[in-house]
């Protein structure tokens, strides 16, 4: 017999986390339109905007520029194993969660691992980096830009020069810092980048643009052995994306939708534009939240990403409780820490369509309210006052 099963209904929330974001009314709009065949002309010419957009936003003219069908770890996969065959010296610089995945994939494709930790909330010591891969015949230097699971942004150029001084290619990871953080691919002398689409691009998870400078793909043409995915096997992929046009895999057309009016909207504005929001509305909402009697777990200004923020725990509150109230009583929803620092921070995504002043507002008034129903005294109405001041101050 037939079994009927209810429809889901999924409740509308604020997506303040680390990722997913709110995604773009226009967005969703976009992946509603008749899906076509992975040939069709006019789908063609779609990928190719596709390619010119995601060239503007990375800052790059390399001609390898697309995205892959996957979310952004399909992006840090794909940036590793196409280039890393079994027993090439490959550097990690480490301090958090998503750095430390790149050394488990790293070991999975047999590269020789020289991990490079740093304490987490800080920046790496481009003098420890240094000091550590010299006289290595380092293939590949990885790093995570901005990490997501500490809300450090870490600061690339001299670590383009030690990739240069190493003879190595520099892998960059920009899940959380495309389009809401300046990058610049080509210069900055990165030679694989890889996203995610669903963070700063207002965009659902599902895509992980990725772009590969002439010196990555060099590498890969020069390869003993094929690549051990055949899925994410960047040298198959881009025949598909180039003017061959060549079938590897379906693409998800209805993502690929969604990416390309994303990327219009981010462009509409300018990326300095978009920048200088994604700036502004982190400061004011450090403002609010020290002025609500909290600490950000990223001590040093300079070394805190804008779009991940990342907020220490008070001793006393009960990290779940504060953000069951956020949920229940707004609708809003952040994140707690990972790994070790589960429970420990909260981790606010500004990113995309939440990098404005109203919904930082809104959210701080929304925390005043967690925090005070879960016993800790915050001087009313402050973290708001603090953070209007500062978009007074300061305006876009």
């Amino acid at each position: 017999m037939p079994v009927a099963f209810p429809a889901i209904a999924i409740p509308k929330r604020l997506l303040m986390g680390p990722g997913p974001s709110e995604v773009d009314p226009r967005v969703y709009r976009a992946m509603t339109q008749p899906v076509v065949g992975y040939l069709d002309g006019v789908f063609l010419q779609a990928m190719d905007e596709i390619h010119a957009m995601l060239r503007a936003v990375f800052s790059t003219q390399n001609v390898a520029t697309f995205p892959l069908s996957g979310t952004g770890s399909a992006g840090m996969e794909a940036s590793l194993i196409n280039f890393i065959e079994p027993g090439d010296e490959v550097a990690v610089v480490v301090g958090g969660v998503f750095a430390a995945r790149m050394c488990e994939m790293v070991g999975r494709c047999g590269g020789k691992l020289l991990r490079i930790d740093h304490r987490p909330g800080t920046t790496a010591d481009p003098d420890q980096v240094r000091q550590a891969v010299r006289g290595k015949n380092l293939k590949v230097l990885a790093v995570v830009h901005s990490e997501t699971s500490t809300g450090v942004l870490q600061p690339l150029e001299p670590l383009k020069e030690i990739a240069q001084e190493a003879g190595a290619l520099l892998v960059v990871d920009t899940v959380s810092s495309l389009a809401g953080v300046p990058v610049q691919v080509d210069g900055w002398g990165v030679d694989v980048c890889y996203s995610g689409s669903q963070k700063c691009l207002a965009c659902p998870p599902g895509l992980a643009p990725i772009t590969v400078g002439e010196r990555a793909r060099e590498v890969l043409r020069g390869r003993q052995k094929p690549v051990q995915s055949w899925y994410l096997d960047l040298s198959m992929i881009e025949k598909y994306w180039g003017q061959e046009r060549r079938y590897h895999h379906t693409p998800p057309v209805s993502m690929l939708y969604a990416l390309h009016e994303a990327l219009r909207i981010v462009l509409e504005e300018g990326l300095e534009a978009v920048w200088a929001r994604h700036q502004q509305c982190h400061r004011a909402f450090v403002q609010g939240v020290e002025a609500l009697g909290l600490r950000m777990f990223v001590a040093d200004p300079a070394a805190r990403a804008c779009t991940v923020n990342t907020v220490h725990v008070p001793d006393g509150v009960d990290d779940a409780r504060v953000r069951g109230h956020l949920t229940e009583r707004f609708g809003i929803e952040i994140a707690t820490g990972i790994g070790d620092l589960r429970g420990k921070i909260w981790r606010v995504g500004l990113m995309g369509r939440t990098a404005t002043p109203e919904l930082v507002v809104l959210l701080l008034n929304a925390l005043e309210s967690a925090l005070t129903a879960n016993g800790f005294a915050c001087p009313r109405g402050a973290g708001v006052a603090a953070a209007e001041k500062m978009f007074a101050t300061q305006p876009q």
